[in-house]
Formats: structure tokens, sequence, C-alpha cells
């Protein structure tokens, strides 16, 4: 049992394409915490792996995840990623990364390495981070946790929106394909699956606001932080 020594730690958990990361960040700042973006640290070591021009191993990804820096740096609305002072922050939001971020993501060696950051991180201080294995891992005793989740057609609609926006052209249906191959494999790997905490909080973002979701995660915070 990981036991916080400082700070407060909001955990939130769930599927991709839930709107965690957007939550999170708008959450953080409402309450002047940091925010840690596991899910972009996770999508770093596949960057960096990619950028070998090696095949996938688990061993190599394993390596890499050991020996890389990650840093983030708030910009405005904007978490600038950097991994070794070489900016990712769209990069890591490619397509290729995107494929590939889940068999990253299992290996042992990677979590371990991530993990171990995040716990850090956490202690740092008032912290609010998204993943997969937030409440049920990594901050395990966090009074705080939220399974965040939505139907697999908003996932797909949302991020089909942005890639859009970005001129892009969107198969909806293989969207939702990807989107749902992606759930089982995070939740059928042997390591750190994605599941709900017994403690979290269940939250279906499908019909809400992203105004409503924060308010409500504030709320919780605010019922369940310690008080002074």
């Amino acid at each position: 049992m990981i036991v916080l020594t400082r700070g407060f730690v909001i955990a939130i958990d769930g599927p991709a394409g839930a709107g965690k990361s957007t939550i999170a960040k708008k959450a953080a700042a409402a309450l002047g915490f940091a925010y840690i973006d596991t899910g972009a640290m996770y999508r770093s070591v596949t960057w960096k792996l990619l950028q070998t021009g090696e095949p996938f191993s688990e061993g190599l990804a394993g390596r890499l995840a050991r020996e890389i820096r990650i840093s983030f740096r708030p910009e405005g609305a904007r978490n600038r990623v950097f991994v070794d002072e070489t900016e990712v922050t769209d990069a890591i939001r490619s397509m290729p990364v995107t494929k590939l971020v889940s068999r990253v993501a299992a290996v042992p060696a990677v979590r371990e390495a991530m993990v171990d950051q995040q716990r850090r991180m956490g202690r740092e201080g008032n912290v609010v981070l998204d993943g997969r294995d937030i409440g049920t891992v990594v901050f395990p005793d966090s009074p705080c946790k939220i399974y965040l989740t939505a139907s697999v057609e908003e996932r797909a609609r949302r991020r089909g929106k942005e890639l859009e926006a970005k001129g892009e052209a969107v198969d909806y249906k293989l969207l939702q394909a990807d989107i749902a191959a992606r759930d089982k494999q995070d939740m059928e790997r042997d390591v750190s699956p994605l599941k709900q905490a017994d403690d979290a909080v269940y939250l279906d973002t499908s019909d809400l606001s992203i105004d409503e979701v924060t308010g409500t995660i504030l709320r919780l915070a605010g019922e369940r932080r310690p008080q002074a």
C-alpha cells in the first residue's frame, strides 16, 4: 500500500476517449493542483521506441522506459510534453503511437518505471492524475477516485471530431472498432488491467458537458479532501 505522506491525490481512471485528460486538466486548474498526464508518459515511451526504427520488443520498451526523461511544462491551457528535452506534445498523439501504446503500456518493466515516476510526482504535492490504474495500483489509498467512462459511440464521435478538425478523413465504424479493441486489450492485459477501483465513483460522461463533469469532480474533491 502506497501511503500519501504529503498532498492530496485525485485519481481518475477510465478507457480511451472518455475525456479524462480534458477533465483532469480543468479540475487541476480550478483547484490549483498540478496535472500529471500519465497516458502521455506511456505515449512518450512508445514514441521513443518508434524513433529507434527497431521492431517492438518488451526488452527494448523496458530499457527505454528506464532511461527516458519525461517532463511536463504547463503553458496556459496546454500541457507541453518533453522527452529528453525534445517536445513531443503533438507527436505522441499520432496514429502510429496510438496503435502501439497499449502493447507498450502492458510491458511490466515499462509500467514499473512509469509508476515509480508517478508516485514520486504524487508525493511532491497536490496533484490530479489520470490513466488506467491510478486508483487501483499507483495510489490505491487515494481518498478521491473517479472512474470516468462513456459509450464507445460517443468516444468515437469525440475522437472523430478531433481528427476532422486536423483535416483528416474519418471512418467512424473503423474508429469505433479500434476503440473497442483497445478497451479489450487494456482490460485483459496481465499487468495493471483497466478496471474500476472498488471505492471509485463511477461517472458516465456520454450525456454530460465538460463543465458538468468537472463540477462533479470538484464537489467530490471538496467532500473527500482532509480538512486542515
